[in-house]
């Protein structure tokens, strides 16, 4: 499973990461980039506040598999 990972530092130094399930690929670095944008120019998420700025985004590939403990 694919997850897009948008990084965004915080006022206080800290990073926030909001991620996204299974992200159409190949990924559109101008379309992540204005939706950066607007993110933080709508200030949607309060926890970033109003002098947060865009840190970066990756592209996380995870793999899970199960183990059986037989319970």
């Amino acid at each position: 499973m694919q997850v897009l990972e948008l990084q965004f530092l915080k006022e206080d130094g800290k990073t926030a990461t909001f991620t996204v399930d299974n992200p159409n690929t190949p990924i559109d670095k101008a379309a992540v980039n204005a939706a950066m944008d607007k993110i933080l120019s709508a200030g949607v998420f309060r926890t970033l506040g109003p002098n947060s700025r865009k840190k970066g985004a990756r592209l996380v590939d995870r793999t899970v598999t199960e183990i059986d403990l037989g319970v």
